[in-house]
């Protein structure tokens, strides 16, 4: 299908053009600019006045540039400056639920694996984390590629949708990650560097920096409960069967998710109780989206307004 160019009006120019002036002079006075940042809204404003059709997947992609926004906004007001952190509750209840018992001590799943792993776990591990993100926005895509535009945006708007209810859960309950806990104790140190925990021995196989550079820029380690990582893909799993997607699709989907669940307690970065915190918040963010607010006439009213822009 071919479509044809067509400027988009003064009011939508103005309107992203403002979008785009507020967010980076908000992130440079609270946060401080980063390369990325112009890089990732420069793309977002060429993908918005290239062409007709690039247009509308910029907004279709929309959730997600929210969801970038926010994610790092995080960093404006610490989530353990709102509520006390929990290093301790969390390992006790990990250590009772999930724990196991080797020679005669206890110890979590986290600790276990960081005794015991294997160059092949370690590969596998690394390239299941490298997905968390990329393969929901690749499979956003492929559903907006394939015409089915309506089903896009359900997906993206419940990934934002558990992305902000995961953020919630950040604040009410800032957590430990496990790594912490085998590093500094049961006491929280205000200011602690992020650490690669055990994802650093995929860098250390293949020779390269990927998640040490990535993890020890970590504004804020305490937000480990919900698990995120364990929600974004789970969010495309869903979605790929709610919409009867191929089932090589759906198969690859349920692979990356279940390796992402293990890979977030293998790696230390995250106990077994974060990982089913976030799944709950996929079944929340759905259920209420799909049962909630598409029952709103006038949510409904809008979102059939989105679905019609972006076709």
């Amino acid at each position: 299908m071919r479509y044809r160019y067509t400027p988009p009006s003064r009011k939508e120019t103005t309107v992203l053009l403002i979008a785009v002036a507020v967010s980076l002079t908000f992130t440079g006075i609270f946060i401080g600019l980063r390369p990325e940042h112009i890089f990732l809204w420069s793309l977002y404003c060429a993908l918005f006045f290239a062409t007709s059709y690039t247009r509308k997947l910029a907004v279709a992609l929309l959730p997600f540039a929210i969801f970038a926004v926010s994610y790092d906004w995080l960093r404006v007001y610490p989530n353990y400056q709102v509520n006390a952190i929990d290093v301790a509750g969390l390992y006790g209840a990990e250590l009772q639920g999930f724990g196991v018992t080797v020679e005669g001590v206890r110890m979590t799943l986290c600790e276990y694996f960081a005794q015991h792993h294997c160059a092949v776990l370690d590969f596998m591990a690394g390239i299941f984390y490298l997905c968390w993100v990329p393969v929901p926005i690749l499979f956003g895509l492929m559903l907006y590629i394939q015409g089915r535009r309506e089903l896009a945006l359900r997906f993206a708007v419940v990934f934002l949708l558990v992305n902000l209810i995961g953020f919630a859960g950040y604040y009410i309950h800032p957590a430990a990650p496990p790594w912490y806990v085998m590093e500094y104790g049961f006491e929280p140190l205000l200011g602690t560097p992020g650490s690669v925990a055990g994802l650093g021995r995929f860098d250390e196989l293949l020779g390269v920096n990927v998640f040490s550079s990535m993890y020890t820029r970590n504004a804020n380690v305490f937000a480990a409960f919900p698990s995120l990582h364990s929600a974004y893909v789970t969010v495309a799993f869903a979605y790929a069967v709610m919409g009867r997607c191929n089932k090589w699709i759906v198969a690859l989907l349920a692979f990356i998710m279940v390796g992402i669940w293990f890979t977030a307690v293998y790696s230390g970065h995250h106990y077994m109780i974060d990982v089913l915190g976030g799944i709950a918040c996929t079944v929340i963010g759905i259920l209420l989206f799909e049962q909630g607010l598409m029952r709103i006439p006038a949510f409904r009213r809008f979102f059939a307004r989105y679905v019609a822009y972006v076709s």
